[in-house]
């Protein structure tokens, strides 16, 4: 059940939107709007909510991180490929929103990685969403359509409407299986990381978990991927979910900090696994 106690106590961060320069953390009330913080200098480590919190009827299921405890010490790279509407005669310029450089290295490290795609970058890459979408070392998720915030006070972001935020998600599943992508997950990811009941009332036609993190990469806008990386290790536990970003003009450091952490948390027994595994072994129902 979610208690106003478990939810305040989600951590949630700012996740790209367009020509936000800073990243927070927040959390996100029973009632009302999101609140943000300023964002701490390293992943916060406080106590976490349960992995996977169905919550009362009518709400739609959180998941922060996979299991703590037990022998298997898993962690999913999770990657927002964040692209908004008014983003397009940026990209039409020669702006880069894709990062096919970070894909390259996962696939060259063999890292499975559930990437958190926003239905408008399927449409400006659609060879790259159905090439990442078939491989069967990636899994696709729901980022919205147009990264806008499922709550007021979020970063600056524009906001969805109550009434159409079920068909924002709908439209981006429609631009993932219009670019060829099969079978992308039910999970979403709020933009922003900003979310109220409100919101998880209104996802809830939609049939989808809510994804969250417990480890922010910090690699938005991020030039010194040792940083990036150290920030990673610093903050992985079994079971973290790591949010990081697939858009190479505003988080450049990344396919850099990748190749650092990938190789650390080998050496010190991770296995890394798609979100889908970690929502499973929680016993999550998708």
């Amino acid at each position: 059940m979610i208690t106003p106690v478990l939810v305040r106590r989600v951590a949630a961060l700012c996740v790209l939107g367009a020509a936000l320069a800073a990243c927070g953390t927040a959390q996100a009330p029973q009632e009302g709007r999101h609140s943000p913080r300023p964002a701490p200098s390293h992943s916060p480590a406080p106590s976490r909510p349960p992995t996977l919190a169905p919550g009362p009827a009518g709400l739609t299921p959180l998941f922060a991180h996979g299991p703590r405890t037990g022998e298997d010490r898993t962690v999913a790279l999770t990657f927002d490929a964040d692209m908004t509407a008014d983003q397009g005669p940026r990209a039409a310029r020669g702006e880069r929103f894709d990062n096919p450089e970070l894909i390259a290295a996962l696939r060259e490290l063999k890292v499975p990685a559930t990437v958190f795609m926003t239905g408008r970058w399927a449409e400006e890459y659609p060879e790259q969403a159905r090439s990442i979408g078939r491989d069967p070392l990636f899994e696709v998720a729901n980022h919205s359509y147009s990264h806008y915030a499922f709550t007021g006070d979020c970063y600056g972001l524009p906001t969805v409407s109550r009434d159409r935020m079920a068909a924002d998600v709908e439209r981006a599943y429609a631009a993932f299986r219009k670019a060829g992508v099969r079978e992308p997950m039910p999970y979403f990811r709020f933009p922003g990381g900003c979310y109220d009941r409100t919101a998880l009332k209104e996802l809830t036609p939609a049939g989808v978990t809510a994804v969250q993190w417990d480890v922010v990469g910090g690699d938005a806008f991020a030039t010194d991927a040792d940083a990036v990386a150290r920030q990673v290790l610093d903050g992985v536990r079994p079971g973290s979910v790591v949010v990081l970003h697939c858009t190479r003009s505003a988080a450049p450091a990344t396919e850099a900090a990748v190749r650092r952490v990938v190789p650390e948390l080998r050496r010190q027994g991770y296995r890394f696994v798609k979100v889908s595994e970690l929502i499973g072994a929680a016993g999550g129902r998708r």
